[in-house]
């Protein structure tokens, strides 16, 4: 497609260098970057995906990107071994650190022939994005919210833990989707990468379980609400060794005692005012689990999701949950990627506020 082309079906000036050819005016991408109410970067390339992170400006639609005072979106499109470097996965996660906001890139058949994930996101699905950034900017500013995410790691001895897989990719993307909507954030994290985070969340980093129940304890008191999604050890080491323990026997014996539970001891202070939300992670008995789990820790809803679904889990970039409700209402939503079901997370949350 042409410059003229798209033009005239767009009915608005195209610009695609630094001066117009025919005459020589100079594009002032630093208007172009004030005047927009959003950036939309699509298709946006691996090379583009890295000039933006590396802060590149040799063209002017990167020179517009440096300039721009609005909410950036951009949606990855390139094949799929291009999308599944490790340097794409840093360039889109250190983009989102710095707040701008990624439209998913969709799974199918590639220019390349493969079939998986990078196809360009699709018009329709990018102009929901826009509308619903648009009608929910700023829809809990003044309100101040709690996520916790990651693992706890319980100490054995100066070298080893009791963890759990957890990457905190879905309260990371909580965390981020409430800060879009202008919320106050706290993130209490547990020991797991900090990239990827908005940079108005507040982070607080633990480690263990008891340091993770400490944090929250504190923050929520000063909260509206609090989303934990955070997959907290059950059970620690009875005692913890000063030094490496040697293996010096064929077999080893090892006492746990229980942690503190943390969404339970929050569900105990839970104010009139306040909303509290919680994660099972179930493979069995599931829906019976949770319903048992969101009754017993005084929360408002929770959220199942299921080691049995192949797409959901720990270090997915998708997920499929069911939300339950303390009214006995229950919806089961289709496989997302995890930035949309922190959507639908918050959308209900809004609905209680």
């Amino acid at each position: 497609m042409t410059p003229l082309t798209l033009a005239t079906l767009s009915k608005s000036q195209v610009y695609t260098n630094f001066f117009v050819k025919e005459t020589g005016l100079w594009v002032n991408h630093v208007d172009l970057g004030k005047w927009a109410d959003a950036m939309v970067i699509a298709p946006c390339t691996a090379n583009t995906l890295a000039k933006m992170n590396r802060g590149y400006c040799d063209n002017l639609l990167l020179a517009t990107y440096l300039s721009a005072d609005c909410p950036v979106f951009f949606a990855p499109a390139m094949d799929l071994d291009m999308y599944l470097h490790s340097s794409t996965a840093t360039n889109i996660t250190e983009l989102i650190s710095r707040g701008n906001i990624e439209l998913p890139s969709g799974e199918g058949e590639l220019a390349s022939g493969l079939s998986g994930k990078g196809r360009l996101c699709e018009p329709e699905d990018i102009m929901t994005i826009l509308s619903h950034y648009f009608e929910t900017a700023n829809s809990l500013s003044g309100h101040r919210i709690l996520v916790n995410a990651g693992p706890t790691y319980e100490k054995l001895d100066p070298v080893r833990f009791i963890g759990n897989h957890s990457t905190g990719k879905m309260g990371k993307a909580i965390a981020n989707e409430l800060a879009n909507r202008g919320a106050n954030v706290d993130l209490v994290l547990g020991p797991a990468t900090k990239e990827g985070i908005h940079p108005s969340v507040r982070l607080t980093e633990v480690k263990s379980a008891e340091e993770m129940q400490i944090a929250c304890t504190a923050i929520y008191k000063e909260s509206n609400a609090a989303i934990l999604s955070a997959a907290v050890a059950d059970y620690k080491p009875a005692t913890q060794a000063q030094q490496k323990i040697k293996k010096k026997t064929d077999s080893y014996s090892l006492e746990l005692v229980k942690t503190v539970d943390v969404l339970k001891s929050l569900g105990s202070l839970k104010r009139e005012n306040q909303l509290l939300v919680g994660f099972a992670l179930e493979t069995e008995n599931e829906v019976e689990n949770a319903t048992g789990k969101l009754h017993k820790k005084n929360l408002d809803f929770i959220v199942l999701n299921s080691m049995n679904d192949k797409d959901a889990g720990f270090g997915k970039d998708t997920n499929k949950v069911t939300i339950i409700e303390k009214t006995g209402n229950s919806t089961v939503y289709e496989t997302k990627p995890k930035s949309e079901v922190a959507r639908d997370i918050v959308n209900l949350l809004t609905t209680y506020l």
